[in-house]
């Protein structure tokens, strides 16, 4: 599958997820003009995107022969693009992030819905309900357009496919608890526990739900045996955490402009990730003592990030990450080559996770 077949791809998945969102909006338009904000929030945030998910779902669809752009593979892109929306609004509010793809987050949009529309009490609380229901109805459409992808199967493709999805859905939720778990929880002594920590973290919430269960979802779906999917298994899990590792160092070093974040957004919001962690084991007792005391302030102004910054870089952390991005990748790399895949899937999926990698957004 080539680029101009990629873009394809992504077109319908695109078209299909919009074409979902309307058509739940319209359905439930009777109940009254009052909900219309939810959907237009949604869709706001669903227009955006690389379909990664998608694309990832599609190589393991078409490497067990699925037939490119079959409605089983265009449903199955849509739940999962639904279900990474659903996934970020909820994520977006139990951090207190200000800022989604360039735009605001959903609860921040509905918070200023509520003073456009001269609502009373306070606006915060309403766009943090707000927020959960929209996430929670992201998380009905993804359910529904995933199991109209399993109907388009059936069988014991079908069950295959479900176990994966369940599994997907599950470990995200109990990742994301184990994140907020981790960003509430005092540094430990020994530094190389918060570090266990945050490699937990990044593999349940976000490194396998991004490259090895889609991968992995789309060839059970085309009928993949359990050795063939054990072996994508191989592939996508390692590209997956250094997917999210570059997202991390984005997190931090990022352009804004790009990135469509504040610059240092991961630090005021506290995050442990491995980058900070690794830093908590370099760097020397000042450092450790600033990033104790910094982290985590919604206040941290540009003087701020930049001390952070050169804690990270000069500990030697950035480096390190930089270094296990490289080795997580090219072990995807390593277990690709002996998965078995037909040459144009195989192509694929080390096209998808060298653009996972290098990014600037």
């Amino acid at each position: 599958m080539r680029e101009e077949a990629v873009g394809r791809l992504r077109q319908r998945v695109s078209e299909d997820v919009l074409a979902t969102w309307d058509g739940l909006a319209r359905t439930y338009s009777s109940l009254g003009p009052e909900a219309a904000a939810l959907f237009e929030v949604g869709a706001d945030l669903l227009a955006g995107g690389k379909r990664l998910r998608a694309a990832f779902a599609a190589a393991g669809w078409r490497s067990h022969g699925g037939e490119p752009l079959a409605a089983p593979e265009i449903t199955l892109g849509t739940g999962l693009e639904l279900f990474q929306v659903a996934a970020l609004v909820h994520d977006d509010l139990m951090d207190g992030s200000l800022t989604r793809r360039g735009r605001p987050a959903a609860h921040r949009q509905l918070a200023q819905r509520h003073d456009d529309d001269g609502l009373v009490g306070g606006a915060d609380r309403f766009g943090d309900a707000g927020a959960i229901l929209l996430g929670d109805l992201l998380l009905v459409s993804a359910t529904a357009s995933f199991a109209a992808a399993l109907d388009g199967v059936g069988g014991r493709e079908a069950a295959r496919a479900r176990a994966v999805l369940e599994d997907m859905m599950t470990e995200v939720t109990v990742g994301q608890f184990l994140d907020v778990y981790a960003q509430s929880a005092a540094w430990d002594d020994d530094p190389s526990v918060d570090l266990d920590r945050a490699r937990r973290v990044i593999r349940a919430k976000s490194a396998r739900y991004s490259v090895e269960h889609p991968l992995v979802v789309g060839a059970a779906l085309a009928g993949a045996d359990d050795d063939a999917l054990a072996r994508l298994r191989a592939v996508g899990l390692p590209i997956g955490e250094a997917f999210q590792l570059r997202d991390d160092v984005l997190g931090v070093f990022g352009d804004p402009a790009t990135t469509g974040k504040p610059a240092g957004d991961d630090l005021r919001e506290g995050k442990r990730t491995v980058l900070v962690a690794l830093a908590m084991t370099r760097t020397d007792e000042t450092g450790r003592a600033l990033l104790r005391d910094r982290l985590g302030r919604a206040d941290l102004d540009d003087g701020d990030v930049a001390r952070l910054r050169e804690v990270l870089t000069s500990s030697g952390a950035l480096e390190a990450v930089e270094e296990l991005i490289e080795e997580r990748y090219r072990a995807g790399l390593a277990a690709l080559d002996v998965s078995g895949l037909p040459p144009a899937e195989r192509d694929l999926v080390a096209a998808l996770a060298r653009a996972a990698i290098e990014r600037d957004a």
